[in-house]
């Protein structure tokens, strides 16, 4: 009841294309297709032929025959809708309809009967549907893709944060040098004159009092030694002991090379010397603006939102203290139940009238360092179950010894989610429970008796998915609470910063952002 294959002939009965869709040896296909010139007689208007097993269906097109190999129990209307469709297939792939056009497009031509026919039965489809399909679009490219260019970017960073070790200890090794310093088991500078500040990204990381935590006595106590020290001490340092300073410097550069072999640029470590005034600048963003969000939420299972809680922080990293001059301009959605809080060294006044983040007092710098320093700080709380970026639902139903489990999931068009777990609490179970069926991927945590359920991505080809797996009979309050994790590269706020602009009046200082939402506590109970 079946089409047994579908070929492209020339009239003189040469076989240009053939896909068998039954299992049948290539020696049969070869004598029912030879056999086909013989049967068709000359000006006749038949569209079929029979003999004794089989039925030929054919349409001729140019120079060509377009054939249909069926058995004799087909359904010879439904034979002539497929051929049809065919007939139209071709020409749109086959850039002329001769032998050597089918030829140079044949796999394509192949391809195109696979989506026509499955396993010898028409497909209600048309021919805009079988290019489109024909396309490949692949969902596990886009993943494989996003999961390289992850692991580069982590292996930039990297780069980066080396890179800008190494240029720092280039320039405090060179002040060192220009001051007239010959010992390098002092204490460096930036360990003696800042090591008061005390930074941390919860939103009260810069230090008690005024100036961040800055401890100027610190600063004089220093400048005073080093006028104290005797002149002999600014002589060069004997040879042999100069070129210590690049030690520490070794293994970083094996790291950088292995770097280059990546295809990374890499600013090649040059040794300083005495004579050196300037210094390269580091070879990353001196400043970086990072945006979280972090949700709290609980769902009801029978549908309601119980509770929604979203946090945002706004932090700064600035290497270089030269930079700390600056003041932020901020932008952000306007959202019902949307409230900011600003550091307390932050000037309010300025950040309610422009929506600019700046200092109290503006001759004194942002902290500095590898931390963030923690500037603004927002909440949402009223939200409805619209505004959800992921809804699960989940089905439990018992049929005879066994208990059914369908998990739906539904996102929405606001955020591409990544790297999604949905972890399924499971009663007490000798062996892992059977997946039917599942949009992803999964695994069985024997040790917390639990299923969970990976999606890499979700965006626009996949906004809905489901699973279903069996279990022995268990009571439906025996899958919840049910936990999710997730992240996005955008916020419900979306808090950006616009622009910095220094207080120097030089050039605008190049900067970075990094922007994700994130969950703390995401269920459905």
């Amino acid at each position: 009841m079946v089409v047994l294959a579908a070929s492209v002939l020339t009239k003189t009965g040469k076989v240009l294309v053939s896909r068998q869709f039954v299992d049948m040896p290539r020696i049969r296909i070869e004598g029912l297709l030879a056999a086909f010139p013989k049967l068709v007689g000359t000006g006749k208007q038949h569209t079929y032929v029979e003999t004794e097993n089989v039925r030929y269906v054919y349409q001729p097109i140019e120079a060509l025959y377009i054939i249909l190999v069926t058995n004799k129990q087909s359904n010879i209307l439904e034979d002539l809708d497929t051929l049809r469709l065919l007939a139209k297939v071709v020409p749109e792939y086959a850039p002329s309809l001769d032998e050597e056009g089918i030829c140079e497009m044949a796999f394509e031509i192949i391809f195109a009967f696979d989506e026509c026919l499955s396993l010898g039965n028409k497909e209600n489809l048309t021919v805009a549907q079988i290019r489109q399909y024909c396309e490949m679009e692949s969902h596990e490219e886009k993943l494989h893709k996003l999961v390289l260019q992850s692991k580069m970017n982590e292996v930039k960073d990297v780069m980066k944060k080396k890179a800008t070790e190494i240029e720092k200890s280039k320039i405090e090794k060179g002040k060192f040098q220009t001051s007239g310093y010959s010992s390098i088991s002092g204490p460096r500078r930036s360990e003696s004159g800042f090591s008061d500040i005390n930074i941390s990204s919860s939103g009260s990381g810069f230090g008690s009092g005024s100036g961040f935590g800055l401890n100027t006595d610190s600063i004089d106590s220093f400048s005073s030694k080093s006028k104290d020290r005797p002149a002999a001490s600014a002589k060069a340092p004997p040879k042999g002991f100069g070129m210590q300073l690049g030690k520490k410097t070794q293994k970083t550069n094996q790291f950088l090379e292995s770097l280059k072999a990546e295809g990374e640029v890499i600013i090649e470590d040059v040794q300083p010397s005495a004579v050196q005034s300037k210094s390269v600048l580091p070879p990353t963003d001196p400043i970086t603006v990072t945006i979280e969000e972090r949700l709290n939420i609980i769902v009801e299972r029978n549908g309601g939102l119980r509770n929604f809680d979203l946090q945002g922080t706004l932090s700064l990293q600035i290497l270089n203290q030269d930079d700390g001059f600056i003041q932020l301009q901020i932008e952000n959605r306007d959202m019902p139940g949307l409230s900011f809080k600003t550091h307390p060294n932050i000037n309010k006044d300025l950040f309610n009238s422009k929506q600019v983040l700046g200092l109290k007092d503006p001759n004194r710098p942002f902290p500095t360092g590898q931390n963030d320093v923690g500037l603004m700080k927002w909440r949402i709380q009223k939200m409805d179950e619209s505004s959800l970026p992921l809804t699960v639902n989940c089905w439990p139903s018992v049929s005879g010894n066994d208990t059914y489990v369908n998990i739906e999931y539904e996102a929405s068009d606001l955020f591409d989610l990544q790297n999604v777990v949905i972890s399924v609490p499971l009663p007490a179970l000798r062996d892992p429970p059977t997946v039917n069926q599942i949009d992803g991927e999964w695994r069985y945590d024997a040790r917390n008796s639990s299923l969970e359920w990976s999606i890499l991505l979700i965006d626009h080809s996949n906004r809905s998915g489901s699973m279903e797996f069996v279990v022995p009979p268990a009571d439906a309050s025996a899958f919840f609470p049910i936990s999710i994790k997730f992240a996005a590269s955008s916020t419900y706020s979306d808090v950006k910063v616009a622009g910095i602009n220094s207080l120097k009046g030089g050039n605008v200082t190049k900067f970075s952002q990094r922007v994700q939402l994130i969950t703390d506590s995401y269920q459905v109970v």
